[in-house]
């Protein structure tokens, strides 16, 4: 993978792969090593979490923002109509024309809100937003959010905070294959190798929160799933051998060997 490897999202280009999120972290201390553990350069925070519209507090004092791009996220909204107010709130408040819409469409597992995150996509690709919707694994949908302009669709492993890993290989490959704009798989992600299988899929890239919030070193989980999006990015360029039809196969060549040697009893 060269320098110029770049992930490219609303006219910004990342050279990290991985995007961290702020929730669900011990302290503020912890949240800001580790970002810069996982050499994120964009981060993702819920807007209703900022108190834009009260007090103002943030969860993210003490984290040095001036060298990431912010995605705000629509977390909690459970109607297209909250997902597009909790966007132009967070626009308004010069955080940043970026927004992850998340519109809740079942409140225990989470999963999203077809038609609701479909209709707040176009609402706010229409007023000029960079729009990274989040979905599910459903293809159609997926391909239906990128035919709407988005910037990237962000389909689900897992449910959110799940830590299940990927559920639905399947589905997850159609949509990395068929997607005509970036896939950056968001939630659910358990562990580093999630990352890389996803990466050396073709995803463009990933978000991880509560795979490392909640390990017992996060920094150093954060390192981990930072190193693993390199090495599947990297798998993913180099072009991974497949399988070879099911069937064993010597990794030397055997021409130019002698003969095996006769198992015939001398005389």
């Amino acid at each position: 993978m060269t320098n110029s490897d770049t992930l490219r999202l609303g006219g910004v280009d990342l050279s990290s792969r991985l995007i961290h999120g702020t929730g669900k972290f011990s302290s503020a201390d912890v949240l800001s090593r580790s970002i810069a553990a996982s050499g994120a350069q964009m981060i993702t925070l819920a807007v209703r979490r900022l108190h834009l519209d009260g007090d103002r507090r943030s969860e993210l004092e003490g984290v040095d923002l001036a060298a990431l791009t912010l995605l705000p996220n629509t977390a909690g909204a459970t109607t297209s109509e909250e997902a597009v107010r909790l966007a132009r709130l967070a626009r308004a408040s010069g955080l940043s024309d970026f927004i992850k819409i998340e519109v809740v469409g079942e409140p225990e597992t989470l999963l999203p809100d077809p038609i609701g995150t479909l209709e707040a996509t176009i609402r706010l690709v229409a007023e000029g937003f960079t729009v990274l919707p989040y979905t599910s694994d459903d293809v159609a949908l997926a391909l239906r959010l990128g035919a709407a302009g988005a910037a990237a669709v962000m389909p689900g492993a897992a449910p959110i905070g799940s830590t299940l890993g990927v559920l639905n290989p399947y589905n997850m490959k159609l949509i990395i294959e068929k997607s005509e704009v970036p896939v950056i798989v968001d939630a659910g992600l358990a562990a580093p190798s999630d990352a890389a299988r996803v990466m050396e899929w073709g995803a463009e890239g990933v978000l991880v929160n509560t795979g490392i919030a909640r390990a017992h070193d996060p920094v150093a989980m954060a390192g981990a799933f930072a190193a693993a999006v390199t090495a599947g990015r990297t798998a993913y360029l180099a072009g991974l051998a497949g399988v070879a039809g099911g069937t064993g196969g010597a990794s030397s060549p055997s021409a130019g060997l002698p003969e095996p040697i006769s198992n015939a009893k001398s005389s």
